[in-house]
């Protein structure tokens, strides 16, 4: 640790570098949950250690390795399936509050089903965890993040409700009953948007089903399902001894009307209903968009089809699905802007033609590497401020993930990464104070560089930068590193602050 407090205390010099953009001075809520995020396939490596089985994105990085740069996979990833203390020991210093870590379900289901436990993975996290806490750090475990047995994909996976529903619960009910007694935070499914249209319609994320129009909407029925009974399972069984929490991570960029024409307008919340809605609709008031059942009925019909390509709910599945959740959850990078447009003629199905919109994002944004991701920290406050507005705030909303865009190789990051934090931060801290927002924590993307699925590490987002040519792979801070840890355990974005008058109590 000799090298990191070095480092860190060369980094702190710089911290109080000029900055004209207007930043919030008013502290965080006391007990604000700040806090980092992960994923194990990003981060763990060991990909086949200990009995633990090929995921889909096993199955995608060794029968398709062209898809990943130069073998950048996660076969070993950061290591942190063996390096636990090491990394623990980083959140300790980094002083945050929370890591948000994900289970992988094939490194302690190895067939997917209960019926084969893994007693070494399940060990493994049981470790993570125990050392978490004695650090009072809160674990916030989410349940999937992308990465299901690929045996179970063979099977059909999320198209294959027979399979995925009762597989999924008996797997949340595993986890509830091993780790339930240390953990109180919990996701579901990370990105649901991303797992289903991603998956299983446009084919762009494993394990790149293309079922244009179609497969999306089937694998988000029996994701929500997956869920509302895994939430119930909890009710029922745990709740009263564990006293814990349970929601889903939906992702969103912000939609902003391009104009304040009410067609501009109708179009943005279109977008963001076809987007946050799809999901948070059904957990919140049980049952999807009344847009998104209009126009997928209406465009099903013309295209001949003898019912919608969006499914629908039982009376059952609605009320079981309607308050399936303890807080809400958003992970946000950017923002774009929205425009009205007619429809297009009736062809093949398609999501993009059921929303019906085009999106764009001005030229003279700010740019990062990846051509999508533009520095928009408005868009940040826009969005709380519209999930607030819309689904209530009495259970609280996390940012559940947030984090800039580089070639990872960097470590003086302070004026693009620590720049992009502090901005995004100020809005999301006008959101609290200026619009009410009951936004009670934030989790950054992520202590170190990782591997971004198809991108390996040609794109990064860590505070620490992690040397992948080595087989330590040792973990070197960043400057902005330092600026988070200085905003965790201050609550304060500047040097001084006004006191907050709020006081949060999470339990």
């Amino acid at each position: 640790m000799k090298l990191l407090v070095c480092l860190c205390l060369t980094f702190l010099l710089q911290l109080g570098y000029a900055d004209d953009e207007e930043v919030s001075n008013i502290a965080f809520p006391d007990g604000f949950l700040w806090g980092y995020a992960s994923a194990a396939y990003q981060v763990e490596g060991g990909w086949d250690a200990d009995g633990k089985s090929p995921s889909i994105w096993d199955n995608d990085a060794h029968n398709n390795p062209s898809w990943f740069p130069e073998g950048q996979n996660g076969d070993v990833a950061c290591d942190a399936y063996h390096k636990t203390d090491e990394d623990v020991a980083l959140l300790v210093y980094q002083g945050v509050k929370a890591y948000r870590f994900s289970i992988s379900w094939p490194r302690v289901l190895p067939t997917g089903f209960t019926d084969n436990i893994n007693e070494i993975g399940i060990a493994y996290y049981k470790d993570l965890i125990t050392k978490l806490k004695a650090n009072n750090i809160e674990p916030l475990v989410t349940m999937y993040h992308w990465d299901h047995p690929s045996s179970l994909e063979d099977q059909g996976g999320f198209l294959n409700e027979s399979l995925i529903i009762p597989a999924f619960v008996d797997y949340a009910t595993l986890l509830f009953e091993r780790f339930g007694d240390d953990v109180k935070w919990w996701t579901t499914f990370n990105e649901p948007k991303q797992t289903c249209a991603g998956g299983y319609d446009w084919g762009g994320i494993s394990p790149q089903k293309r079922l244009s129009g179609v497969g999306g909407y089937i694998c988000a029925h029996n994701l929500l399902r997956a869920h509302a009974k895994a939430y119930r399972v909890y009710d029922e069984k745990f709740r009263a001894t564990q006293n814990g929490k349970v929601s889903m991570v939906i992702d969103e960029p912000w939609h902003e009307p391009s104009s304040n024409s009410t067609q501009d307008q109708e179009a943005a919340e279109r977008q963001n209903l076809f987007n946050y809605g799809w999901f948070a609709d059904p957990i919140v008031f049980g049952d999807y968009p009344d847009v998104m059942k209009q126009r997928i009925a209406e465009r099903s019909q013309l295209q001949n089809l003898s019912q919608s390509r969006l499914p629908s709910f039982t009376d059952e599945e609605k009320a079981e699905l309607k308050g399936s959740y303890d807080f809400l959850t958003i992970n946000m990078y950017t923002t774009d802007l929205v425009l009205w447009r007619e429809d297009d003629p009736i062809g093949e199905p398609s999501i993009y033609d059921d929303v019906g919109v085009t999106t764009y994002q001005p030229d003279d944004w700010e740019k990062t590497v990846t051509i999508w991701f533009k520095v928009v920290p408005w868009g940040a406050r826009s969005l709380v401020r519209w999930i607030n507005n819309r689904y209530g705030d009495e259970k609280g909303i996390i940012v559940t993930e947030n984090g800039y865009h580089d070639n990872g190789n960097n470590l003086t990051d302070l004026g693009t990464r620590g720049r992009y934090h502090k901005l995004y931060l100020s809005n999301l801290n006008d959101a609290i104070y200026k619009d009410g927002v009951n936004l009670i924590g934030y989790m950054a993307w992520s202590l170190m560089n990782d591997v971004e699925w198809y991108a390996g590490w040609l794109v990064n987002l860590g505070h620490y930068h992690v040397d992948f040519d080595s087989d330590e792979r040792t973990r070197t801070p960043k400057e902005s590193g330092v600026y988070y840890r200085k905003v965790v355990t201050t609550s304060c974005l500047v040097d001084n602050c006004t006191a907050s008058p709020i006081k949060l109590n999470l339990n």
